[in-house]
């Protein structure tokens, strides 16, 4: 099959901090759907990635973040049927309630103890918490 004319498509996840604990919702619709994750979407056309970071995080949970820092990226060729690249960041909370909004993919937001993540956790977050933990940054995915 022709790969020609096909392009990466480039997505963000941030692991957000809050006295201690992480920002994690559970995933409805589309791939994941059940699953945990961190808050994260599709980077636009002409967008820096802070801006990004920080415009996915206030759209699907409703909260400002400072201090964000790359974490890592990840060249997933097969995930979902999709080629992605995933560009990971850290960050911290700033203000503001997390809010469940149903229009958005990701919802029923908790603050979690870093020892205490949900099960199913979406794969593409598991890469962020694990650059978080052990400094790897680059990842790929086959």
């Amino acid at each position: 099959m022709s790969q020609e004319g096909k392009i990466a498509k480039v997505v963000v996840g941030v692991i957000i901090f809050k006295d201690d604990k992480v920002l994690i919702g559970k995933r409805r619709r589309k791939h994941g759907d059940g699953e945990y994750s961190f808050p994260g979407g599709a980077l636009e056309y002409g967008e820096y990635f802070e801006d990004c970071v920080r415009r996915e995080v206030l759209e699907e949970a409703g909260i400002k973040i400072k201090n964000i820092n790359f974490l890592s990226i990840a060249n997933s060729t097969k995930l979902f049927g999709i080629h992605e690249v995933q560009v990971h960041f850290r960050a911290d909370w700033e203000s503001g309630e997390a809010r469940d909004l149903p229009e958005e993919r990701i919802g029923s937001w908790q603050w979690y103890d870093l020892d205490k993540i949900p099960e199913p956790f979406f794969f593409p977050a598991q890469i962020t918490f694990d650059s978080y933990k052990t400094g790897k940054n680059y990842f790929d995915l086959k």
